[in-house]
């Protein structure tokens, strides 16, 4: 293990049952000390699984998990959840509703150190203080907002410094705009405490917004694992521009060196060509170019080939649903202030550096009716 990983999971597989499909498979991850990473992906994908495998709640079926230079699971291995040295944070809090906050807290260090009263107040204080909830220990949980009591459990968490500390959907019971604060904030605290971490989310913005590396999930396997920045900008997969992006996927026919569409032509760039293989990369004659919502630049015309059919206002931005000519519906978003009206014709552009190319999900040939196409340019 290099010296600057904290924890190293290598072909990770559990199955409930052995008629069932597994719910892991093959995972391989790894964390490197002080990076925040998170596990993202729709319900049922096994992320919750994965991270009670790495807790010690559930013995994966194959596999090895190393965390700080020991072996914690593998063939032979298991170490009790206590003795691993992670903290853990649930959705629900979890907290002790007859214990204050400074019990609550300071529970885990009664678990885990003999430490005298001094110290363990002087902890406590420490954690509060880095959580901003210094002056609160009095308080009872029912005495706090939700937001409060998120940040008791991570307190809790991080006071007796783990290696790790793992994170289930810590933010998912939270209303809107508190989640939105604290999403920022908690990595502000997990940095200043200089804790490496995990944590599983469903929430695209929320994975990218605070993680170092995000592992992209689905059916029991990692779909694609790198930086917030490659996720986003270069999709390994259709899945993962479905699902992290919410892109469009518009069908494109080769004529000669462009990629012809009903809303123009675009010129075939090896580099944009997602596909399997790189050996059969320059054999699809009908294949799927991937547009983000906001690379859509709209501008009303009348010989346009898209209608706005639906308007949404988003405050900092417009939804919009545009038709186009094959009965096709995309989504453009804007950040203009100016709201343009359903029912007109747009003119729709895309830079082509925004493009990424998948092959098409069937080879059956587009039916749209060609148009009159001109080189598509911001």
């Amino acid at each position: 293990m290099a010296q600057s990983e904290i924890l190293h999971l290598e072909g990770i597989s559990k199955w409930f049952s052995p008629t069932q499909t597994p719910a892991l498979e093959e995972v391989n991850l790894t964390l490197q000390q002080g990076n925040i990473l998170g596990l993202l992906g729709p319900s049922g994908c096994g992320k919750t699984t994965l991270l009670r495998i790495i807790a010690g709640f559930e013995l994966p079926q194959q596999g090895q998990i190393t965390l700080a230079s020991q072996v914690v699971t593998g063939p032979g291995v298991w170490v009790a959840p206590e003795k691993r040295d992670i903290g853990m944070v649930f959705q629900d809090y979890a907290l002790f509703p007859h214990l204050s906050v400074e019990k609550n807290v300071a529970f885990g260090l009664h678990k885990t150190r003999q430490t005298s009263a001094k110290t363990l107040k002087n902890r406590v204080a420490e954690v509060l203080e880095l959580v901003g909830l210094s002056g609160y220990e009095s308080r009872y949980p029912h005495e706090l907002s939700g937001g409060q009591q998120q940040r008791v459990a991570l307190a809790r968490a991080l006071a007796p410094q783990p290696a790790i500390v793992l994170l289930d959907e810590p933010l998912s019971n939270l209303d809107v705009q508190v989640r939105l604060r604290l999403r920022q904030e908690l990595r502000d605290i997990l940095k200043m405490a200089g804790t490496s971490a995990i944590f599983v989310t469903h929430d695209q913005e929320e994975a990218l917004s605070v993680s170092d590396q995000v592992a992209v999930m689905r059916k029991g396997k990692v779909e694609q694992w790198g930086t917030p920045e490659e996720i986003y900008l270069e999709p390994a997969s259709r899945f993962v521009a479905e699902f992290v992006t919410q892109a469009n996927f518009i069908p494109a026919k080769r004529r000669g060196k462009v990629w012809e569409t009903e809303l123009g032509c675009f010129a075939i760039h090896s580099k944009q060509i997602v596909t399997p293989s790189e050996d059969n990369s320059n054999h699809f004659d009908h294949v799927e170019l991937m547009v983000r919502q906001e690379d859509f630049i709209i501008k009303p015309d009348h010989q346009g080939t898209a209608v706005i059919r639906d308007r949404q206002f988003l405050g900092r931005e417009h939804h919009y649903s545009l038709q186009v000519p094959s009965g096709r519906e995309l989504i453009a978003r804007t950040r203009t202030r100016t709201a343009l009206p359903v029912g007109i014709h747009v003119k729709v552009s895309i830079a082509e550096d925004a493009v990424r190319v998948f092959p098409a999900m069937s080879s059956t040939p587009t039916s749209w009716k060609p148009f009159v196409y001109q080189k598509m340019k911001v």
